[in-house]
């Protein structure tokens, strides 16, 4: 079956999932990314990759980080950004999803960054351009329900090359509200394309999807044993928002058993860094002394970000 996110020459023309890509194209958006951080780190803030093109920022969904990183990445592509207030636009007064897409094709949009509280939005979007012929619009998945954030998931790849260079030596954990993480999915599609040997989740029974041993991952539902060894571990937070019913007793019963405590963090490898997608619960995921202790590398995560969205974006628009 075709991968929508490709086109004949097997080029990346949207980014929806990290689900179905090859490695060579996981490979290739970091390797550019690489490229941007050496950029700007000559202080050159600007490249006129995307000059003429607008990018729609579409979050149909709350989100401050990933949509000013986009931002900021897209301007730095010199790009125009139109950053639509969707909660006030016309789908708010009852216009569907694709009436607002053919309205933003028609004033010239390059690319659209799509966030929605719908899985599969994304991909309904792209599958629509195709069918109106508009192969010359890109569509960037900036999170859609549970299902997938491949740009975080990308952001992710980049940090632990960034520390650790090579992927096929690793132990990687995954921490906590699985079930509800569309980080922890891409996570898992991203870290097994890239050859790392063995990918754990740790979390309590509720928060753990049921059948992740089929995507090659090692489930454990104790944090020290799961922590155990480990080169690089990744917490996420508690998806409040996305639980039906209770699944956990309390916030500080939760924090006793999965909470990274610099005791549990000392039972993984001396050197291993902690990441997190942001934003932090402090005190209910993660301690504040492993938030801003040395081996946790949340904040650089953010300036990757950055890199990464513009490496995705000057890709998918460059392949039209």
């Amino acid at each position: 079956m075709h991968n929508p996110q490709l086109n004949r020459d097997g080029e990346l023309i949207h980014l929806l999932s990290i689900e179905g890509l090859p490695k060579a194209i996981l490979t290739q958006i970091l390797d550019t990314a690489a490229s941007f951080m050496e950029v700007s780190s000559r202080e050159v803030k600007k490249v006129p990759l995307l000059r003429g093109k607008s990018v729609f920022n579409l979050f149909f969904e709350n989100s401050t980080r990933t949509r000013t990183t986009f931002e900021i990445a897209a301007k730095r592509l010199s790009a125009d950004v139109i950053n639509l207030d969707i909660n006030k636009s016309s789908t708010a007064k009852g216009e569907t999803l694709l009436d607002t897409i053919d309205n933003l094709c028609a004033m010239d949009a390059n690319l659209f960054v799509v966030r929605h509280a719908s899985s599969g939005a994304p991909y309904l979007i792209a599958d629509h351009l195709r069918r109106i012929g508009r192969n010359d619009i890109h569509v960037v998945n900036a999170g859609d329900g549970r299902h997938a954030h491949p740009t975080q998931g990308l952001l992710d790849m980049y940090t632990i090359r960034h520390y650790k260079q090579d992927f096929t030596q690793l132990r990687v954990a995954i921490v906590g509200d699985i079930l509800h993480s569309r980080v922890a999915r891409s996570d898992i599609h991203a870290l097994t394309t890239l050859g790392v040997p063995e990918v754990r989740a740790i979390g309590p029974e509720t928060l753990l999807p049921k059948h992740l041993d089929k995507l090659g991952v090692q489930v454990f539902h104790d944090m020290e044993e799961g922590l155990k060894d480990c080169d690089v571990v990744i917490m996420l937070r508690l998806q409040n928002e996305r639980m039906n019913g209770a699944l956990l007793p309390s916030a500080g019963e939760y924090f006793r058993h999965y909470g990274l405590t610099p005791q549990k963090l000392a039972l993984a490898k001396p050197d291993a860094v902690v990441m997190h997608p942001g934003p932090m619960n402090r005190g209910v995921e993660i301690h504040s002394a492993v938030a801003d202790g040395p081996q946790a590398v949340i904040l650089p995560q953010v300036t990757f970000g950055i890199a990464v969205r513009m490496a995705v974006m000057s890709i998918v628009a460059g392949n039209s």
